[in-house]
């Protein structure tokens, strides 16, 4: 897009709130608006999860984390594409739909209606199942991850009710909302986190037909808020970011648990890696950072590589902000940077890649926990303003050679998904092409201008060419989180 506002901004806050409402209506059609050609040999489903209601009776949240999820379904048929979405009917969901209010408090800020007297001690949590949506081992999982999946229909997206992975997962346990694929095993490897003045990490592997084939324990002190894992052959590896806890505000009702989060910079960050077959973690420290996402990481010798996307410090609101009205400049700017861990001496070195702000990093789905050549992103239209995503980037991480389209000044993106080309149906995303660039990135794009939402779908080879195809929806769909894509026949109706 061209046409950039003046000023010091590629975007207005207008344009950008309007990804910030709600969805209320759910929806089911063959998508008629189509600009480009759909690759006819791109089948299958591209599942998108993210907050979908962002206020309850006439209650607006005060952070759209908090936010029910919504489930978007993309099915890919013949060079068609058929939407789908369904909001994930959780306990509480159905609760406070029944009573058109506000019924619990959320993890990021939201309070009940009220004042502090009315959340005093209330430490009931509703699981929001907003987070990630994942097909594995038949199931159509939501995640979130403070509690268990929710299962749902692959085709309709009905909510089948709570999954605790046959027996594996306690009524109260948790399960990560940032799964790896490891393409040399063929597993799915997740996490859970017990934290406490300790921090238990329980490492899971699920063989492809989803039983739990490994599930060795961690211990590591101090509090961890721990969002993504990143993997090797050898390793789960986990980035405990310099924070503490500190529940008194939130016990006697004045904030949300996660504005209870104290940021020490004066601590570093520990990185840990956590022996997939078991034994002791080791430990290794960085300077102060947060990091929410990693790209990749890979062995080289005695060496560990990482590319993760880290803030100088935790990207909070204070509480009593309209996150509406957050100022994009003022919060700390999200920067790919490039780890490097010499395990025999203990060395840790970091090095910011490039400052331009980025968010949700992907690499081919067969270069998981592999060194890897591209890395795709979504990334702001200025290359050192902190601002909304506008933009898809890719990386080459060997010549330097950057790709950049942008949907600044009125489209605002989210997630990219890279989809190998050549994948049979019923075979995982580590098939097909091993090529890093011979596929397609798929992002979903919010437009202002039109206050509605496209699917995007790229050329991975040529991204700077803008999208071979755009769908555009006849709704929005507000700013969303995680998703994935699977070949898996028989999922449409």
């Amino acid at each position: 897009m061209t046409g950039l506002l003046t000023g010091d901004r590629p975007y207005s806050m207008a344009d950008w709130r309007g990804g910030t409402q709600s969805l209320t209506e759910e929806y089911d059609y063959w998508i008629d608006e189509v600009e480009g050609t759909v690759p006819k040999d791109l089948n299958g489903t591209l599942y998108r999860n993210g907050p979908g209601l962002l206020e309850r009776g006439g209650v607006s949240l005060a952070h759209p984390f908090d936010g029910d999820g919504m489930i978007c379904a993309f099915h890919f048929e013949q060079g068609r594409v058929h939407f789908r979405n369904r909001y994930v009917r959780t306990a509480g969901f159905l609760e406070e739909e029944k009573a058109d209010r506000l019924l619990y408090r959320g993890v990021f800020g939201t309070q009940k209606p009220g004042g502090w007297l009315a959340n005093f001690l209330d430490t009931r949590i509703k699981n929001i199942a907003n987070t990630h949506v994942i097909y594995w081992g038949g199931k159509l999982l939501a995640l979130w991850e403070a509690g268990l999946p929710h299962r749902l229909d692959p085709a309709t997206l009905e909510t089948l009710g709570l999954d605790n992975l046959d027996g594996l997962l306690g009524e109260h346990d948790a399960f990560a909302a940032h799964p790896r694929f490891d393409p040399q095993t063929q597993r799915l490897v997740n996490f859970a986190l017990k934290p406490g003045l300790n921090t238990r990490i329980h490492l899971y592997e699920f063989a492809a037909t989803g039983e739990c084939v490994s599930q060795p324990v961690f211990q590591i002190p101090g509090f961890a808020f721990i969002h993504d894992i990143a993997l090797t052959p050898h390793y789960a590896i986990v980035f405990q970011n310099p924070v503490r806890l500190n529940p008194l505000p939130y016990l006697l009702g004045l904030r949300g648990a996660a504005q209870c989060i104290q940021f020490n910079a004066n601590e570093p960050t520990r990185i840990w890696l956590l022996p997939r077959a078991g034994g002791a973690p080791q430990q290794f420290t960085m300077p102060a950072c947060f990091v929410f996402h990693h790209a990749n990481a890979y062995e080289a010798g005695d060496e560990i590589h990482i590319e993760s996307i880290a803030y100088s410090h935790f990207p909070t609101l204070d509480p009593g902000t309209d996150f509406r009205e957050v100022n994009f400049a003022a919060l700390p700017a999200s920067l790919l940077w490039h780890i490097t861990i010499h395990r025999p001496t203990g060395k840790v070195t970091s090095t910011i890649v490039d400052d331009r702000p980025c968010e949700f990093p992907v690499v081919h789905p067969a270069k998981v926990g592999q060194p890897y050549r591209y890395t795709y992103l979504a990334a702001g239209h200025d290359p050192k303003v902190n601002a909304p995503l506008q933009a898809l980037w890719r990386r080459d991480r060997h010549s330097g050679e950057q790709q950049f389209w942008s949907a600044a000044p009125q489209g605002f993106v989210g997630e990219p998904i890279f989809v190998p080309r050549g994948l049979d149906q019923g075979s995982f995303l580590w098939g097909g092409s091993q090529e890093e660039d011979d596929g397609w990135v798929l992002q979903v794009m919010y437009d202002a201008s039109s206050h509605t939402s496209q699917l995007l779908i790229f050329d991975a080879a040529a991204i700077h060419g803008g999208p071979i195809a755009r769908l555009r929806l006849k709704h929005h769909i507000p700013y969303g989180l995680h998703g994935s894509f699977t070949t898996d026949s028989g999922l449409h109706n």
